[in-house]
Formats: C-alpha cells, sequence, structure tokens
C-alpha cells in the first residue's frame, strides 16, 4: 500500500471515528490490517474485522481478526454497538448487499450504529489514472463496479434501522452515511 492509499484510508476513518459510540464493540467488515481499530484505538477498546484477504500486519491483541465473508463468517451469538463498511460496499455485487442490509439489524445491539462510506462512481477514473501513473495501488480498485452510493439507504434502511446522517467528504468525491438501529 503507497502513501497515498494510507491518507485516503486514514481520513475515511477520521470521518467515520466521531459516529462510533466510545467504548464500543466493533465489527469492520473489509477490515484489511485493521487500520480502524489501530487508529480508534481510544474510542474503540474491541472489535473483530472480518475480510476476505489475508493481511501481513494486525492492529492488536485486543481486537480478533476473522478470515472469511460477512455475514457467513460470524458466529450466531456476535453483537456489536457498531458496524463500519468503509470502502466495501462498492465492491459487493447488489444481491450480496441486500443480504449485508438484512444482517446488520440482527447483529447490532438496541442504538448501535452501522457506519458506511463509499466513493463516486468518478472516483473510478481518478483510481485508473494514480495506478497507471503509479501514485497509488488503489486497494482492489479492479472490483468496484460503477456502484452509485444514492443506492445506500433504498439498501440499508431495512426493517430496524433508519438513516441518520448523510454526508459527502474529500471534496465530494466521498459519501459516510450512518444508520441507527431501533432501541427495542
Amino acid at each position: 500500500m503507497k502513501g497515498l492509499d494510507r491518507h485516503l484510508q486514514k481520513r475515511r476513518i477520521q470521518v467515520a471515528l466521531p459516529w462510533i459510540p466510545p467504548g464500543a464493540h466493533v465489527l469492520d467488515v473489509g477490515c484489511a490490517d485493521g487500520a480502524l481499530f489501530r487508529l480508534g484505538r481510544s474510542k474503540i477498546p474491541s472489535g473483530v474485522g472480518i475480510d476476505t484477504r489475508e493481511s501481513e500486519t494486525w492492529a492488536g491483541e485486543a481486537y480478533e481478526r476473522r478470515l472469511g465473508k460477512f455475514p457467513d463468517d460470524l458466529g450466531p451469538g456476535d453483537k456489536f454497538d457498531a458496524v463500519a463498511m468503509l470502502a466495501v460496499v462498492e465492491h459487493v455485487a447488489a444481491e450480496e448487499l441486500t443480504r449485508w442490509a438484512e444482517a446488520v439489524p440482527t447483529i447490532l445491539r438496541p442504538e448501535g450504529r452501522l457506519v458506511i462510506t463509499t466513493p463516486s462512481p468518478m472516483v473510478d477514473h481518478i483510481l485508473d489514472a494514480g495506478i497507471k501513473l503509479r501514485v497509488i495501488d488503489g486497494m482492489e480498485a479492479e472490483e468496484h463496479h460503477g456502484f452509485d452510493p444514492g443506492e445506500v439507504p433504498d439498501i440499508f434502511a431495512v426493517a430496524g434501522m433508519r438513516l441518520e446522517h448523510t454526508s459527502r467528504f474529500e471534496l465530494g468525491l466521498n459519501h459516510l452515511f450512518v444508520f441507527s438501529a431501533s432501541a427495542t
């Protein structure tokens, strides 16, 4: 991962962290090397990261890393105060995202949060140029499929979830969505 990749990853995490409750037990879907846990260590004392790819490094012993797929490789008793999906939904097919959306309310504690960041489709062109110029690795950019961030509310505002906040960052090229679970 190049420096620019790290910078963009860090910026996504900085935008997401204020929406994660202090002391939360967090699930990071598409966790890569655990950067969310490393950078949010003071706010996130425990968590689980799940990813389909191995990583040479990890965030530390307070955080469990699972090699596998969300939600298939979670345990029946897994419950979280927050679920993070940072720059991951644009890598996933629509049918699979529907399954993800249905799973989230079952693993979130009451009043838990789902925090999603996703780039605009225009970012794919920027990534392609950056990869060709060798200034960025693009972190699996070949998996992007022109995902429309405007679909996130329709996909994830399922029963038991409500859209709490949405905004754009990085010159409007990235989107933040925060959903809250019902208090029932």
